[in-house]
């Protein structure tokens, strides 16, 4: 069996960072490391003693030992971060995902790097809508929606099926990124892993398709009131910036106007989920998020009793 391990660059409440651990180490994640970019974060004290994991707070001291100062982008913090643990670990893979990011494989993740032959296992995004029947599970959905890519009338007119006025702002059918997240195979020369891709020797890598056996469940606006709390930061400095006319139409929207684009984008009604079901891009899944932090510690319990 090939073990493999996850990084991630978080700030978040306790629950979530329990909820992400205790999921992936269940699924069977060799480690984990965890990096908190808020050094005096109180979910620290909650994970830094639980077996296979390894709590990082990046403080100032961290940051000068690392490359002198602290990076201003978080994206780039969390690239330094991954590459750190990529140029040490002894396990043959390791990815980095976001805190709101959860692995959904067909069958284990070792068996599946068992037989890749490549440099790296690419995960395609499944964004989590939102659901207000379901009981409250730290990240809470069943449903998922693939992105809608291509391009050409046919590709426009499933948007438009799924969007309706909204289609012209997600061009690749997602309210996030697309490009989705990769596992990769540690102790290749001169290879730098990326957030979403990699580089050998300065030059982009090629790294195949998405594979059909793993998917990447992100829990990127599934709460329309974490949602709203997170939009001003995702409009100037995080995912929106990338994508002009979302971004443009937003900033622009008064507050009707958000919740209409909500209740569309995030919100689907029955007939909505038909449609994205008729085109192929809808996922269901539940995680039990709760019953797995119950049960991790639970087991730790018993561990240091």
């Amino acid at each position: 069996m090939i073990a493999w391990g996850l990084c991630t660059t978080l700030k978040a409440p306790v629950e979530q960072v329990l909820a992400f651990v205790a999921y992936h180490l269940d699924i069977g994640a060799a480690h984990l490391w965890l990096f908190f970019d808020d050094p005096d974060d109180p979910a620290f004290d909650a994970v830094a003693g639980l077996a296979r994991v390894t709590a990082i707070r990046c403080d100032r001291d961290y940051w000068q030992g690392l490359m002198g100062e602290r990076p201003d982008k978080h994206q780039t913090r969390q690239a330094r971060n991954m590459q750190a643990v990529y140029k040490t670990t002894q396990l043959p893979w390791l990815g980095h995902i976001d805190v709101d990011e959860y692995l959904m494989p067909r069958r284990d993740i070792g068996r599946i790097l068992e037989g890749l032959a490549g440099e790296a296992l690419r995960i395609a995004p499944w964004e989590a809508l939102h659901d207000p029947t379901m009981a409250d599970d730290v990240f809470t959905a069943r449903h998922f929606r693939a992105a809608l890519r291509g391009n050409g009338p046919e590709a426009e007119a499933a948007r438009g099926r799924v969007f309706g006025r909204f289609a012209p702002l997600l061009p690749q059918g997602v309210l996030s990124h697309s490009a989705g997240k990769c596992i990769f195979r540690t102790g290749l020369a001169r290879f730098q892993p990326r957030l979403h891709g990699a580089f050998r020797a300065g030059k982009r890598v090629s790294l195949g398709d998405f594979t059909d056996e793993v998917a990447l469940l992100h829990f990127h606006a599934e709460d329309p009131a974490r949602w709203k709390e997170r939009l001003s930061f995702r409009l100037t400095r995080g995912a929106y910036q990338y994508s002009p006319a979302l971004q443009q139409w937003l900033l622009a929207a008064d507050a009707a106007g958000i919740d209409a684009f909500y209740a569309a984008v995030q919100a689907p009604d029955r007939e909505a989920l038909t449609a994205l079901r008729n085109e192929g891009v809808l996922l269901e899944a539940t995680l039990g998020l709760r019953a797995r932090i119950a049960a991790m510690e639970g087991a730790d319990a018993h561990h240091n009793g």
